[in-house]
C-alpha cells in the first residue's frame, strides 16, 4: 500500500493556504488547554469546595427571602420548624457556624496527614490520585458551606428594637445541615482510613490503568490478528527534507489533539509525523513533529501544529497509559527496598499489572496512520506497543524483585497468566524474554537451592505456552 498525500493543486502558493479557512489560533490553543485546565481544576482542594460554598450563599440568600414571603404564624405552627425567638436562632446559628468552621480545620489536618503519609510511604506522584478525590472535596465543602450558610444567615436576624425577625425555615435549614456534617465527618474518617491502605492505593491506581486501556485502546470486537502497518512507506524524501515543529516550552506532553493535526494536515495538503508522544519530555526547541513537504510549510501552519501538542510540568494518564503502569511499578519499588521489605505490597501492584495486561493482550493495537475524510493519510503517530507497556511493568520489578523469591514466583505466575491469552508472536515474544531474564535473575540472586528448583519450575510454567504456535485468529 502507498502512503497517499495529496498534490495540493488547490493551493496557489505556501502563503496562502489559510485563506480558505479562518485562521483562529487563539481559540484552538484554548480547546486544546481545556482538557489540560479541567484536569488541574479536579486535582484542586479549593475547585468543588469553592463551587459548594457559591451554592451554600445562594441558598442563604433563597431561604431568606422565603422566610420574608412565609407567614411567620404557619412556620411556628409547624412542629419540624424551629420555633424560637432571635436571641435562640442567634445562638443556634452561631455555634454551628464556629463548630463547622473548627471541624473544617481538622480536617484540613487530616487530609495534609493522609497526603504526606501517601508521599513518603508510596511516592510524591501519588498525591495526584488524593487531590483528585471527589470525597475529600465534598467533606471539605460541607463544612465550609454550612459555615458560610449559617454566617449569612446569622446577619439577618433582627431583635424587638430592629423591628423583628427571625428566619424560622433557614435556620432550621441550618440545624439539619450541622447533623448532616456530623455524618460526613464521620464517613471520613472512615474513609481516611480506608483510602492509606496500601491495597486500596493499588488498587486505585490499577482501575485508572484499566480506565486507560479501554480509553486508548478500545475493543474491537472479538480477537483478530495484528494487521501489518509495515506495508505502508512515508515519501522515500521524508526523513531528508520534513522540517520540525519545535516545542515553545519544556515540560512533558500530557495531551496531543489529533483532530486538529489531521485538520491542519488536510487543508494545508502536508502530511505530519508526531515525534514526542504522550508521557515523553520536551525541551524548549526540541522537535515536536516533522512536517513534509516543506514547501508548504509556514509559520501559521507551525504554529498550529504546535498548538496541538500540549505540555506541563508532569505526566498525566489522560493519553499516556505508562503513567499509571509507572505509578504501580514506584509503589513497588519502594515496598521492595531495603527501608521497607514489603514483598506483599509489591505482590499486589504485580497482580494489577498482570491483569491490565491480560486487557491489553486481547486488544488490537491502534494504527499508527490517522486519514482524513478522503482517505489520505495525514498523520504518523506512535502508540505504545504491546511489549513497551510489558517492558515498563516488569524491568524495574524485576531488578529490585530478584532476591526475593516470593516476588520472583509471583512474577512467573503473572507472565504465565497473560500468556494464555497472549495473541501475536511480538506479544508472546516480549512474554518469553521477560520470563528469562526473571529467572536468570533468580538463578543468579537467590542462595537457597529450592527456591531457584521452583523458579525453575514455574519458568516452565509459563514459557512453553510462548513456545508454542501463536493460535490462528479469524
Amino acid at each position: 500500500m502507498s502512503l497517499l498525500v495529496g498534490d495540493g493543486a488547490r493551493w496557489a502558493s505556501p502563503g496562502n493556504m489559510f485563506d480558505r479557512v479562518p485562521h483562529r489560533l487563539g481559540a484552538v490553543v484554548l480547546r486544546s488547554q481545556l482538557p489540560k485546565y479541567w484536569d488541574h481544576l479536579r486535582s484542586s482542594f479549593w475547585f468543588l469546595p469553592s463551587l459548594m460554598a457559591g451554592g451554600a450563599v445562594a441558598l442563604a440568600f433563597g431561604s431568606v427571602a422565603l422566610d420574608e414571603s412565609v407567614p411567620a404564624q404557619w412556620l411556628r405552627a409547624q412542629t419540624w420548624a424551629y420555633t424560637g425567638g432571635a436571641e435562640g436562632a442567634s445562638a443556634v446559628l452561631g455555634t454551628v457556624a464556629g463548630s463547622m468552621i473548627t471541624i473544617a480545620g481538622v480536617v484540613f489536618s487530616l487530609t495534609l496527614v493522609a497526603l504526606s503519609l501517601a508521599s513518603s510511604q508510596f511516592g510524591p506522584r501519588l498525591l495526584r490520585n488524593f487531590m483528585r478525590d471527589t470525597t475529600n472535596q465534598v467533606v471539605l465543602g460541607t463544612f465550609v458551606g454550612t459555615f458560610l450558610y449559617c454566617l449569612l444567615v446569622l446577619r439577618t436576624i433582627r431583635r424587638a428594637d430592629e423591628g423583628p425577625f427571625v428566619p424560622h425555615l433557614s435556620v432550621t435549614l441550618g440545624v439539619l445541615f450541622a447533623i448532616a456534617s456530623l455524618g460526613v465527618l464521620i464517613y471520613f474518617i472512615h474513609h481516611v482510613s480506608v483510602s492509606i491502605q496500601a491495597d486500596e492505593i493499588v488498587a486505585r491506581v490499577g482501575a485508572e490503568l484499566m480506565l486507560g486501556i479501554d480509553r486508548l485502546y478500545p475493543a474491537q470486537g472479538r480477537d483478530r490478528a495484528e494487521p501489518d502497518w509495515s506495508e505502508v512507506e512515508l515519501p522515500a524524501a521524508f526523513d531528508r527534507e520534513a522540517l520540525a515543529v519545535p516545542a515553545a516550552d519544556d515540560g512533558y506532553v500530557q495531551l496531543i489533539d489529533l483532530e486538529m493535526l489531521v485538520a491542519v494536515g488536510a487543508e494545508a495538503d502536508v502530511l505530519i509525523q508526531v515525534v514526542r508522544r504522550p508521557g515523553r519530555y520536551a525541551a524548549c526547541g526540541s522537535p515536536l513533529a516533522m512536517v513534509w513537504p516543506p514547501s508548504r510549510v509556514t509559520d501559521k501552519l507551525a504554529d498550529r501544529v504546535s498548538a496541538a501538542f500540549v505540555l506541563g510540568a508532569r505526566r498525566t494518564p489522560a493519553q499516556d497509559v505508562e503513567f499509571s503502569v509507572d505509578q504501580l511499578v514506584e509503589i513497588a519499588a519502594r515496598a521492595l527496598s531495603p527501608g521497607v521489605n514489603d514483598p506483599f505490597t509489591a505482590m499486589a501492584c504485580v497482580d494489577r499489572l498482570g491483569s491490565a495486561l491480560c486487557r491489553l493482550a486481547r486488544r488490537q493495537m491502534p494504527s499508527p496512520y490517522v486519514r482524513d475524510g478522503e482517505d489520505r493519510i495525514r498523520l504518523v503517530t506512535q502508540p505504545v506497543a504491546f511489549a513497551e507497556v510489558a517492558d515498563a511493568a516488569f524491568n524495574q520489578i524485576r531488578q529490585y524483585g530478584r532476591s526475593s523469591a516470593a516476588v520472583t514466583r509471583r512474577l512467573l505466575d503473572t507472565l504465565a497468566m497473560i500468556a494464555a491469552v497472549a495473541r501475536g508472536p511480538e506479544q508472546r515474544a516480549a512474554l518469553l524474554r521477560h520470563a528469562e531474564m526473571i529467572v536468570r535473575g533468580a538463578r543468579e540472586a537467590l542462595p537457597e537451592v529450592q527456591d531457584r528448583l521452583e523458579a525453575e519450575a514455574r519458568f516452565e510454567a509459563a514459557s512453553r505456552p510462548l513456545r508454542e504456535p501463536a493460535p490462528v485468529l479469524s
